[in-house]
């Protein structure tokens, strides 16, 4: 009786901590989207109100469109998110169906390896990482940022997928060997469909800090036609004066992506981050 007595409560208070998370996470988005409608009066006389009819105004996204390219910038981060989650997607599954499938010697130190990857971050070789894109001539190449964010994604990805792939039964995956299936049938046709969540999960977890990174488009390729979006925004942030209306609108339609791909992708997203917690 107390048990269920206990339950709502803590249900309740679950949702509430949630609900209190969620609104905190999301207040600086909302800021930046409710500003960039707003001349550059308002945005600081009245940060926290809604647009109205005195404060509105679209001068921010008209800046945006005619003095950076924004466009090109949105073009070049699309093509170096989408290549670097293709390349950590596919050769993490494949490199985690290999760990997870086949015993071999130094399986679990080649898996150990790859995990130091995570503890490890890839900015403390970037004067070894510029070094070799300047020696392959890859400097201002959209390439030397889809291999720099593949390298990065791949530990993440790798230990992600192999829990999952440990949990496709071997039943069916030798009932497919013995109906004369090669393992790359098995591995394309039987196990990446069976792992989806992981692939969402492990696409998301790239996805933002790809979509976001600053560091590496201003090392590897800070020409005007490698610019990616978030070091474009930079142009309208000057030394002494900042056009804050260009820059909260360009951070506004670089914020869309991220959101629809979360709306995409947030059911197998879920299913991932819970799957084997409840048996």
């Amino acid at each position: 009786m107390s048990q269920a007595r206990i339950n709502p409560f803590n249900s309740v208070a679950m949702h509430g901590a949630l609900i209190l998370y969620t609104l905190i996470a999301l207040f600086p988005v909302f800021i930046i989207l409710i500003n960039s409608f707003k001349s550059r009066k308002f945005i600081f006389r009245e940060p926290l109100a809604l647009p109205n009819a005195e404060s509105f105004s679209m001068i921010g996204y008209q800046t945006v469109m005619k003095q950076g390219d924004f466009f090109l910038y949105f073009q070049n981060s699309m093509i170096v998110t989408v290549a670097s989650l293709f390349f950590i997607l596919l050769f993490g599954a494949m490199a985690a169906f290999a760990l997870s499938e086949y015993r071999f010697r130094g399986n679990m130190i080649l898996g150990l390896y790859l995990a130091l990857g995570i503890m490890v971050p890839i900015r403390i070789g970037t004067v070894a990482i510029l070094e070799m894109m300047v020696s392959t001539g890859l400097v201002n190449t959209l390439w030397a940022l889809i291999l720099v964010y593949t390298a990065q994604g791949l530990p993440l990805a790798v230990f992600i997928l192999t829990e999952f792939m440990r949990q496709v039964s071997d039943d069916l995956k030798n009932a497919a060997r013995v109906d004369g299936l090669s393992e790359y049938t098995i591995f394309f046709r039987l196990v990446l469909p069976l792992v989806r969540p992981a692939l969402a999960t492990v696409a998301v977890f790239n996805m933002i800090p790809i979509w976001n990174d600053l560091w590496f488009p201003l090392i590897l390729a800070p020409a005007e036609e490698t610019k990616t979006l978030t070091l474009g925004s930079q142009v309208f942030i000057g030394q002494f004066v900042t056009d804050w209306n260009a820059v909260l609108s360009a951070l506004s339609m670089a914020i869309l992506p991220v959101l629809i791909l979360y709306v995409i992708f947030s059911r197998q997203l879920i299913r991932g981050l819970t799957s084997g917690a409840v048996k």
